[in-house]
């Protein structure tokens, strides 16, 4: 079948298409009632089915005959440590910590936080939760206790899953304090706090709460899958605001399950025994989505690396993990290949490694800018996809259908929408923009399976975020456009706008000029305050290493380029080399923090940033320049 026909099917008859695909799982009870209102009105996918989420990821391959295939293969880098689980060795593992949770009072529709560094015990606890019929909130291991507590009360649970610590290249971080102080901080106070104890660096398990993951397990009975309807929750995970109460974004099993099952094969060309790897984190969605659930759901092997892209041990990572697990498909974000690109500009540690069974790169998370994805395609040899998703989604929006149809990529653009992604670009009244017109992006309801029903006990707060702005829509939140041909190209953020003299130009245009510049390894580009045209552009740049330049030479060579690509009206102001920006642990850019420090305007640190201390330093840069 084309993309068109895929697409427009998915579109016109979203029951039909639907349905077809919920058929391609082991369901307990085949759903008969594939969309459906709830007591909200939100638009519900397969009500009437009953599934459990674990079986379907694990119990049937191994009734399938692929016991013996690996399932989960972990490298860490870090500790020097790998081992490889098959789906029969995964089954046992999450049977029994099924069991150990059960007999701790975990029941169906019960919440369990897991709060763990990227080891296979992390993936055992998610699955052994959707077994029992409970709900798990996983939160990114390392996160401050205050941000630890808030989601504790949030989500209440019955049970805390931890480990004694994580590494992060040279760093171990002890797990054990921050998990004793968020409780202390909470209102809720989990019943019990499992603990793994990791060789690196010990737990001392002092609390009448506390419990040994290995003792618990040898005190358990395996527990059978607990059958749930198709719009119970799987799980809840909360998004990385910068202001306000956490917004827990729930899952449903049935939606879930058959969004991500049909991904693998339509949206990577993944079938059963292919190794996927998702360079990600399991706190992340990513990490949900295409560590854990969907790899396993389509019988393919999945990637747990704890390591980084650069310095475990060197910029070569990622192609030794390539060469040495035969990886088909590997997923990560565009930071990730620019901190590549930086170490290894010429792309010579590539050539060590043979990568001839990787079939294509996919990237995410972030805006691809044009350069890195130029970057990537000639120093690898390998197509490389962007393609464009959300937290509150689950799985991509936008992208290259390529088990439908291989299209010709663009650079710059996400592709086309995905099945059942009825994506529409909007003016501020909610009006329809013809193609090549910059507006809103939004997705026409009923947003496809997998997509967010609602925030965890705060509809309407999921409402007035998502449903309010265009009625009748989801609004992303992001800018952007379509072109004649249908493609796709996200521009950032809606207030990713710079106002120059009433002339509205959007920062990731800038962006991509900036990075082709050829000592720019990576760049952010905000608009700060100006008493005569309201707003104008400065660069924060990053070099590539190596490279030895001014910034006012850099400036000079960034505002021609402007000119010349944008116009005059671009009134590029300033460029500031710097060490380093200012990211989330995922590598997205703080740009809304940059933009309010500049403009003096009051900013919280989120808890997902990767290094606080990057803001003050970012803070004096600044005010040497006088944009403050």
């Amino acid at each position: 079948m084309s993309y068109a026909n895929e697409y427009s099917s998915s579109i016109d008859t979203p029951e039909h298409f639907w349905g077809d695909k919920a058929s391609a799982l082991p369901w307990f009870v085949p759903p008969t009632t594939i969309l459906s209102k709830d007591e909200n009105n939100m638009d519900r996918w397969f009500a009437d089915g009953v599934l459990n989420t674990c079986y379907m990821a694990v119990d049937h391959h191994v009734q399938s005959g692929r016991g013996d295939q690996a399932a989960i293969i972990y490298d860490s880098p870090v500790t020097n440590t790998k081992s490889q689980l098959t789906y029969s060795q995964l089954q046992t593992q999450v049977a029994a910590f099924a069991g150990a949770l059960r007999d701790k009072g975990v029941e169906k529709g019960d919440r369990v936080i897991i709060y763990m560094p990227m080891i296979p015990e992390a993936a055992i606890a998610m699955l052994a939760v959707a077994r029992l019929g409970a709900i798990h909130s996983v939160v990114f291991g390392g996160f401050a206790p205050a941000e630890l507590a808030v989601r504790i009360d949030d989500a209440t649970p019955k049970v805390i899953v931890t480990a004694s610590c994580g590494v992060e290249i040279a760093k171990v971080i002890p797990y054990k304090p921050l998990v004793d102080e968020a409780i202390n901080l909470a209102s809720h106070s989990p019943d019990s706090v499992i603990m793994f104890q990791r060789d690196t660096l010990p737990a001392e398990l002092h609390h009448e709460r506390d419990c040994d993951w290995n003792d618990v397990i040898s005190a358990a009975t395996p527990a059978e899958p607990v059958p749930v309807n198709g719009t119970d929750p799987l799980y809840i995970l909360y998004t990385s605001g910068t202001t306000g109460a956490p917004k827990g974004v729930m899952r449903d099993n049935g939606g879930h399950a058959v969004a991500m099952h049909y991904s693998m094969a339509a949206i990577y060309d993944n079938q059963p025994g292919d190794v996927f790897w998702a360079a990600s984190d399991v706190g992340w969605v990513v990490g949900h989505s295409y560590i854990v659930y969907a790899p396993l759901l389509a019988g393919c092997t999945t990637i747990m690396y704890e390591g980084k892209p650069v310095r475990t041990p060197d910029a070569g990572g990622f192609w030794r993990m390539v060469e040495e697990y035969q990886v088909k498909t590997l997923f990560a974000a565009p930071t990730a290949f620019r901190a590549i690109k930086k170490e290894d500009p010429d792309g010579l540690l590539i050539n060590d490694y043979d990568i001839s069974c990787l079939n294509n790169i996919f990237m995410a998370g972030e805006r691809l800018d044009p350069p890195t994805y130029d970057w990537t395609v000639e120093k690898t040899g390998k197509p490389v996809i962007d393609h464009w998703w959300q937290t509150e989604t689950g799985w991509a929006i936008c992208g290259n259908m390529l088990g439908i149809e291989k299209v010709p990529v663009k650079a710059g653009s996400a592709t086309l929408p995905i099945s059942g992604f009825n994506v529409c670009i909007l003016d501020e009244s909610g009006a329809e923009l013809p193609a090549g017109s910059q507006g809103a992006i939004a997705i026409k309801c009923p947003l496809p399976p997998s997509c967010l029903p609602s925030i965890w006990g705060n509809f309407e707060r999921f409402e007035s975020a998502y449903l309010t702005e265009f009625p009748g829509y989801y609004s992303t939140g992001d800018g952007g456009y379509i072109d004649e041909d249908g493609y796709v190209f996200i521009m950032g953020r809606t207030d990713d706008v710079i106002n120059i003299a009433g002339h509205r130009l959007s920062t990731g245009e800038m962006e991509e000029v900036v990075a082709q510049h050829p000592a720019v390894a990576e760049c952010a580009v905000i608009g700060v305050k100006d008493s005569l045209k309201g707003q104008l552009p400065v660069g924060m740049v990053i070099l590539k290493d190596g490279q030895d330049i001014t910034d006012a030479d850099l400036h000079q060579d960034i505002k021609k380029a402007l000119v010349a690509n944008i116009g005059p009206i671009a009134c590029f102001k300033d460029t500031l080399i710097v060490p380093r920006l200012p990211k989330t642990r995922s590598g997205k850019i703080l740009r809304k923090i940059l933009r309010n420090m500049a403009d003096g305007q009051a900013y919280t640190v989120p808890s997902t940033i990767d290094d606080p201390a990057c803001l003050d330093e970012m803070h004096g840069l600044m005010q040497s320049r006088n944009w403050i």
